[in-house]
């Protein structure tokens, strides 16, 4: 019988240990191939980190079948965020129209696999990870901060434009780039796009959450440290293409 690959395994990071494995493989992710930095990065002991790390909950895929960190995510509730001092998108955009909704709110961030499981089911362990959490906690709305390579904004001109044009948040959920940091997004014409290419570079986990009926916010920010331009996706799980809602539903089992 051929072989049925790597079975995985989801938990949240209890250990100190388990938070560093984390960092580890951001380390490898974000720094070494993708070319970040930032005040927190630890070159020395190759860890990526920064002043929220112990605020937030770490979800790590874990390979049964060697025990290897295959991928890790993490997540930021109302009250951790309350803890901390601020959600970490705050640093980038005006958060007020989702504080004001009331119901409960979760940051993601920091999503990556390690090379070796790209492609594999890992990510789709993450995503129902994320689902079972979301059930546990009660939460409404999802958002954070996902990212374009590189911060050359001509050349991200076209997928930039077209999430600006065709995935911009409803009123109700459209969080804005910070004054000082606002980059716009509406570069080019709705005519003038050529709409298949534009989002074929999109990046995946963008994609992705557009998939599950995500928006994103009004404005994008250039993080030059990071070597990324970010922009802010948001989910309301009770607008969630019902096509994908069995994700994020009490009922839903991995």
């Amino acid at each position: 019988m051929p072989d049925a690959g790597p079975s995985f395994s989801v938990k949240i990071a209890d250990t100190a240990d388990e938070r560093r494995a984390a960092q580890a493989l951001r380390y490898d992710v974000f720094v070494r191939e993708l070319g970040g930095g930032g005040a927190m990065v630890d070159h020395a002991a190759g860890l990526e980190r920064d002043r929220f790390d112990p605020y937030f909950d770490h979800m790590l895929v874990i390979d049964d079948t060697n025990r290897r960190l295959a991928g890790v995510y993490r997540l930021l509730r109302d009250d951790q965020a309350r803890a901390a001092g601020q959600f970490y998108s705050e640093d980038e955009y005006d958060l007020s129209v989702l504080k004001r909704d009331g119901r409960k709110l979760l940051e993601l961030g920091r999503s990556c696999l390690h090379r070796d499981y790209r492609g594999s089911m890992a990510m789709y362990h993450l995503w129902t990870g994320l689902a079972d959490y979301v059930a546990q906690h009660d939460i409404a709305i999802l958002f954070g901060v996902a990212s374009f390579h590189g911060t050359d904004v001509s050349a991200l001109a076209p997928s930039l434009s077209l999430l600006h044009h065709n995935h911009l948040a409803p009123p109700d959920l459209r969080v804005c780039a910070k004054p000082v940091l606002f980059q716009t997004m509406d570069l080019i014409a709705p005519d003038a796009l050529d709409r298949r290419d534009a989002m074929l570079k999109v990046p995946a986990l963008i994609k992705a959450y557009l998939r599950l009926g995500g928006f994103v916010g009004e404005g994008a920010f250039v993080d030059h440290p990071f070597n990324t331009t970010d922009v802010c996706l948001v989910m309301d799980t009770a607008r969630m293409n019902q096509r994908q809602k069995h994700l994020y539903t009490k009922g839903h089992h991995p």
